[in-house]
Order: structure tokens, then C-alpha cells, then sequence
């Protein structure tokens, strides 16, 4: 069945990430090696079909490959490394209010064990929200059928949203079904550290303090403080450096312009913190990594 997902998403894929006709299905293929690549991991789950990448968010990294399944379940900024290519996956945003839909459908979730697992012998969740785990036949039947629903367009309005819902259900019976639960409660810790986490990364640009993040997730600073670093392996003020270092990155890349100004862009008053940030992040002073990662780019692109 793996074997057939992995041909279904290498049919239609296209250069690397690819939106699809089909709502919240995102392809990913990849061919060649590439250096490691700044991501930002929005609510998703990934079907891993062939190849393995690897993942580092602050002090917290994790490998995934063929035949695994992978959730996170908030806005994250990682460093992707693709350890083996070919790479072919189907990703799933998340979409909270079909998820709630189902969940009311089914029923109050079971009540926990005494041993902190849920009634199906599953553990509490993962404070940090990324779990993984095998993919069954039956769900990489019903990705497969989702994939293929992209040779027979016609198919996607009236069939699309139910298989989305099947692969749900699947998932709900597996060890991320505690996570996906987890995920439609408004008013848990995990949440406010999802709304924290999006609200940083609306303002990520601006001068923010750990009581304005705490006051937008409606927790106290040392409880948003312990949460966030368990949910992100960063701290929320960390959070955001990365989000402007990344986000400086892209620019250095795509335009012509100097690092004084995309550091002023992104939020920095100071240049040499800038540029000092930006060199303990990624090795090498702003414009020189920048000209390096074009060198790559180039080489990839002539099959180097």
C-alpha cells in the first residue's frame, strides 16, 4: 500500500511543496539532497511514504521516515535537515472544526486510567504536541485514496471531506488520538500555548514582553514560561528570535537589499546584535550565508 501512496504522490507533485485541488492537502516531493532548510511547521499531520527528514526546534529534535505518521499540532519554527532522498510525503493541515464535528459525533472521549492513560491504553498527551507513529493499512488505504482523488477531479466535492473525516477517525484511534482531542479544547494548557505561539508569531517584528504573551494566552508568565518550553523546547522570547531570523534569512535571499535593513525589518534596533544572532544561528555573517545558500540553490538547480 506504501508503494502505491508513494507513486500516487510522486504523479502529482511538483517542486518540492505542492497545494493541491484537494482542501488542506499539501504534497511534498524531493529528488536531490539539499542543505538544511529553515520551516515553519504549521497544525498539520504528515504521512511519511519514502525517505526520512529530520527536525530541531530549540533543544528538542526528532527523525521521522517511511511508513511513520507525524503531528504537531501548533505554529512552530524548525530546521529540516533531508536525511534520505527520494523524499515523498502527504501533509494534512489541520482543520479544528471538522475535527470537532467528528469528535461530537462520537462521543465523549474515554475517561483517563489510573495510570494516566486514556481508556484505549494510550498515554496522556505530549506536552510538546509532536508525536508519531506507525502508519496502519487502513490509513495509508484511505491516504492513498485521498491522494488519488487529484485523477479524478470530479470526485474531489463529493468525496474529499469524507475520506478527510475516515483518516481522522484512524488517526483518533491511534496514540495521536489523545493529542488530536486535546487539540479542540479551548481553555487547556495547550491551547493558550497554540494561541501564544500564533500571537508571537503575528507580532514577531515588534517589541514584545513575557507579561504581554502571558496576558494574550490568559496565563500567569511562569506558567506560559513552563508550558511553552515544554510544548516548543524554546522559551517565548526564543521563539520569536527565531521567527526573525528566519524570517531575515528568506529576505537576504529572495531580494536585493543589506542586512541593516532586514534587520530593522524584522524587529532588531541593533545591528550588531543582529548580525551576532544571526551568525550564532546559521555560521556565517548575514550576507556571506546568504551567497553561500544561493550557491546551493544553483548547484541543486543544474544537478550538482
Amino acid at each position: 500500500m506504501l508503494d502505491e501512496l508513494t507513486e500516487a504522490i510522486a504523479r502529482h507533485g511538483g517542486d518540492m511543496w505542492s497545494d493541491t485541488a484537494v482542501p488542506r492537502l499539501r504534497l511534498v516531493t524531493l529528488d536531490e539532497p539539499v542543505a538544511p532548510l529553515d520551516m515553519l511547521y504549521e497544525p498539520m499531520i504528515c504521512f511519511i511514504v519514502q525517505g526520512a527528514k529530520s527536525s530541531v526546534a530549540g533543544d528538542r529534535s526528532w527523525t521521522t521516515g517511511r511508513g511513520e505518521v507525524f503531528l504537531n499540532s501548533l505554529v512552530l519554527p524548525v530546521t529540516a535537515t533531508f536525511q534520505e532522498v527520494p523524499y515523498r510525503s502527504a501533509v494534512l493541515r489541520l482543520d479544528g472544526g471538522m475535527l470537532a464535528e467528528l469528535l461530537l459525533e462520537l462521543g465523549p472521549e474515554p475517561g483517563p486510567e489510573p495510570d494516566g492513560s486514556d481508556a484505549s491504553g494510550f498515554p496522556a498527551p505530549d506536552p510538546a504536541g509532536r508525536l508519531t507513529t506507525p502508519m496502519t493499512p487502513e490509513l495509508a488505504d484511505a491516504v492513498t485514496r485521498w491522494v488519488r482523488l487529484l485523477d479524478t477531479p470530479q470526485d474531489i466535492r463529493a468525496l474529499a471531506g469524507r475520506i478527510e473525516t475516515e483518516i481522522l477517525y484512524r488517526l483518533l484511534g491511534s496514540t495521536l488520538g489523545p493529542t488530536l482531542r486535546h487539540f479542540t479544547l479551548a481553555d487547556s494548557a495547550a491551547a493558550r500555548v497554540r494561541t501564544a505561539a500564533r500571537w508571537i508569531y503575528t507580532r514577531f517584528s515588534e517589541p514584545l514582553g513575557i507579561d504581554a504573551i502571558a496576558a494574550a494566552a490568559h496565563m500567569s508568565p511562569a506558567s506560559l514560561h513552563r508550558h511553552f518550553k515544554a510544548a516548543t523546547g524554546m522559551s517565548p522570547l526564543r521563539f520569536q528570535k527565531h521567527l526573525r531570523l528566519q524570517e531575515a534569512r528568506r529576505l537576504l535571499l529572495a531580494g536585493d537589499t543589506t542586512a541593516a535593513l532586514v534587520a530593522e525589518r524584522v524587529g532588531y534596533v541593533s545591528a550588531t546584535q543582529f548580525n551576532r544572532e544571526y551568525r550564532r544561528a546559521y555560521g556565517l555573517p548575514p550576507g556571506q550565508d546568504a551567497a553561500r545558500l544561493r550557491d546551493r540553490l544553483a548547484d541543486v538547480g543544474r544537478g550538482a
